[in-house]
């Protein structure tokens, strides 16, 4: 993982966030069990990559409150620049008590489908970064809603970006736009190639990392160009994505 890290680093990148260890391989999450390990190699990768990079790391709500503050205690101060969704935020009350117990900033909302569900965490000063999906939240209106409001409380933009091009090439659009963006996701980073996240043949126009920057598109539309005859020969079938578990067989969050 720090080898993953320091290779983007090499490649130019100044800003990265670490997954959770463990859970890949054996398809389980216990909590508990993960806790202490993702907080070591937290503090391993600091040290190697140095203070010059932002460094995050993404629990996917999968935490306890409890959970969360232990996690955050394990490591010094400065360790970490964000702490994206530790825990779920349907209660935004339950942040208000996490961040009594921890100064880590927080990421939060890559999954709210309304500027409402924002309103919360804005308005009482929950968090310090907006994962805001523009393909989720409405669209360029609903999001540019959002980031002016953001702006107001000092809260920064830093868009969750997992669906391929299209969402690629309009969340480069919305970023460009607002006065408070920090750091746009990517999965076509290159220890991520293996993703097949940018399809080149159903894409030929799309936009595409320039080191470790994207480029705003200056084509007309979007910047994206689809090659349709490949979607009318393409066999489209159901798929399940794999479901992460815990020991007791309850499904926990992926």
């Amino acid at each position: 993982m720090i080898a993953q890290a320091q290779s983007l680093v090499d490649a130019g990148w100044r800003a990265m966030r670490l997954s959770v260890s463990g859970h890949e391989e054996k398809q389980t999450y216990e909590p508990r069990e993960h806790i202490a390990e993702t907080a070591r190699w937290c503090v391993e990768a600091r040290k190697a990559l140095g203070h010059k990079i932002v460094l995050g790391v993404d629990f996917h709500h999968r935490l306890t409150v409890a959970e969360a503050a232990s996690f955050c205690q394990k490591m010094p101060a400065g360790t970490l620049d964000f702490i994206e969704e530790p825990i779920r935020d349907e209660t935004p009350g339950a942040y208000e008590s996490l961040r009594r117990m921890t100064d880590i900033p927080f990421a939060i909302g890559e999954e709210f489908a309304s500027k409402w569900q924002f309103l919360p965490f804005i308005e009482r000063d929950i968090h310090q970064f907006n994962r805001l999906d523009v393909c989720n939240v409405g669209g360029f209106t609903e999001s540019m809603k959002v980031a002016g409001w953001s702006e107001a409380h000092y809260v920064d933009m830093m868009p969750h970006n997992p669906l391929g091009p299209i969402c690629t090439a309009a969340t480069l659009h919305f970023s460009a736009a607002v006065a408070n963006f920090a750091w746009l996701e990517t999965r076509s980073s290159p220890v991520e190639t293996h993703l097949g996240f940018d399809d080149a043949a159903l894409f030929p126009v799309r936009p595409q990392l320039d080191g470790a920057v994207y480029k705003v598109p200056e084509s007309a539309g979007l910047g994206v160009e689809v090659d349709e005859t490949l979607l009318k020969d393409a066999d489209f079938a159901p798929w399940e994505a794999p479901h992460l578990k815990r020991r007791d067989g309850s499904v926990t969050n992926w």
